[in-house]
């Protein structure tokens, strides 16, 4: 029986060197990188390192806004499934930028669907985000509300493109699920994400910035859980296109987030205290009820737990 191939975009960067990691022994994995600036590429290179010697992985240096690359890796590869992890990420800096965002998390989402549909592949998971929702009323965030106002242009790309691949999906019948991630921390996280951030700078008595009165709610996800909500996903084939939540279920104050740092790191932060950002939401708190009954997703690693985890792993990587 051959061992099943997969495309993961992006596959060195955070989740999806996690994802490889879990994945690497049973499948065989393609993975489409193209190590831009957005933040030190030495970084993506170190998370690949450990793949590069195993005889399952392939390394393609493609950008997947680069259509004719893009088309000469799926023409060498008969893929099961594509996992689209690639992106533009961050609400900031597509304020800044969003003509970038657009180009990657749109055009480039665009570029791999016309190739799902030209090479019949069977199933793509896409990488979405809880900014869909916006500053949505909802006490939870649940798949079914409506949503028309993203509030940042990366989350508006998000939602734009999980509109095409329910469009693709439908028009040429192959399988979609779309995976709303929130807020993922946890071992090689990106160095502009708060908890990396906020670590650093605490270990070098530095002050943190905070935006607003601390009152900001995130519903943090450990990347363990996020990796066993994809490898759920990439198993699921009960149904023809799914947007489905995956998140912690146990949302934290940005204050609460401080606080449980400092109790692990057993260090007081300096804090400076900035207006709120634009673009940035208020809450995010996911519904995970319909990834429990699809995909039998349990978050199983607690805020405090994650914090500790990812410590650890930091200190062993000086």
């Amino acid at each position: 029986m051959n061992t099943p191939k997969i495309l993961i975009t992006g596959g060195a960067g955070f989740i999806g060197s996690n994802l490889i990691d879990a994945l690497i022994n049973q499948y065989q994995i393609v993975n489409v990188d193209d190590f831009n600036d957005f933040y030190d590429p030495a970084l993506k290179e170190k998370n690949i390192a450990s793949h590069l010697s195993s005889p399952n992985y392939t390394l393609c240096r493609v950008d997947i806004n680069d259509f004719q690359s893009l088309g000469e890796v799926f023409a060498h590869h008969q893929f099961d499934q594509v996992i689209h992890l690639a992106a533009r990420a961050g609400v900031r800096p597509s304020i800044e930028n969003p003509l970038v965002y657009a180009q990657t998390n749109i055009t480039g989402t665009l570029n791999l669907l016309e190739l799902i549909k030209k090479h019949q592949i069977k199933k793509i998971i896409f990488a979405s985000s809880s900014s869909v929702y916006g500053n949505h009323p909802a006490e939870k965030f649940s798949e079914d509300l409506n949503l028309s106002q993203p509030i940042s242009p990366y989350a508006a790309t998000k939602l734009a493109a999980e509109q095409l691949i329910y469009t693709y999906a439908h028009l040429y019948q192959f399988q979609a699920l779309c995976l709303r991630f929130f807020t993922v921390y946890g071992p090689r996280q990106r160095p502009d994400l708060a908890i990396n951030k906020f670590i650093s700078l605490i270990n070098q008595n530095q002050a943190i910035p905070v935006f607003g009165d601390g009152s900001t709610i995130r519903d943090y996800t450990y990347i363990d859980d996020i990796v066993s909500g994809i490898i759920a996903a990439m198993e699921y084939n009960s149904s023809h296109y799914e947007i489905i939540n995956l998140g912690g279920g146990s949302p934290v104050t940005l204050s609460q987030m401080i606080a449980t740092i400092e109790q692990a790191m057993n260090k007081k932060a300096l804090i400076n205290h900035l207006p709120p950002q634009a673009g940035d939401v208020d809450r995010t708190a996911a519904d995970i009820n319909k990834a429990r009954n699809l995909l039998s997703y349990a978050p199983a690693t607690s805020f405090t737990q994650g914090i500790k985890q990812y410590l650890a792993w930091r200190a062993q990587q000086i």
